[in-house]
């Protein structure tokens, strides 16, 4: 009963569910940057570096799944397509907890590298802040409308041209994070750096 109310509050309230779930996902990251909430653990640097291995195997794992996942439904193989789109979220939210779980207990890394390729990385690194953030309302409009319809019914919606934009921006953004990860964990150097942002 309660699977069957959800999905019917899905179907009729798409774009409300979506600026819910928005609204939650900001708050965790701002909530993990801004403030010294105590629900992490502290990190050694070790367990900070295992952590950004593991989102970056996250991440590029995501751009497969995703990148098979618009292959398919050019293909026309839409029970493909929904599986790969399916746990393309489902990597991405695994991503958000280590993401979270390693910033909030351990802090970030600062490139160190000369400094044209120090601008390079920063505009990557910028182009990729900023995809990730405009991306989600995107990504979870599509995903409801695609969890709460039929593929009949997805063709009477902007599930489509919604979903060609937000995989887009997605796969970019997931590109640019794994290319700046390897920037700064393989090809040049970094420096450990806290997190926190005062707020005085």
């Amino acid at each position: 009963m309660a699977t069957a109310d959800a999905r019917r509050h899905l179907r009729e309230q798409p774009l409300g569910v979506t600026v819910l779930l928005t609204i939650v996902g900001y708050a965790l990251v701002l909530g993990t940057f801004l403030l010294d909430v105590p629900i992490y653990p502290d990190l050694t640097n070790a367990q900070v570096n295992l952590l950004s291995h593991v989102i970056a195997v996250i991440n590029t794992t995501a751009t497969v799944v995703l990148t098979l996942g618009w292959y398919w439904i050019r293909a026309g193989e839409v029970e493909k397509h929904r599986l790969a789109m399916v746990s393309g979220f489902v990597l991405i939210l695994g991503f958000l907890v280590v993401y979270l779980l390693k910033v909030g207990g351990g802090g970030t890394k600062e490139f160190v590298g000369h400094q044209g390729v120090y601008y390079a990385y920063l505009v990557m690194l910028a182009i990729h802040i900023i995809l990730s953030i405009i991306s989600v309302p995107v990504v979870l409009y599509a995903l409801v409308l695609g969890l709460s319809h039929t593929p009949a019914e997805l063709r009477q919606t902007p599930h489509a041209k919604i979903g060609r934009i937000a995989a887009g921006a997605w796969i970019l953004s997931l590109v640019l994070g794994v290319v700046t990860y390897a920037m700064l964990n393989h090809i040049f150097d970094y420096e450990f750096a806290a997190l926190l942002v005062p707020l005085i």
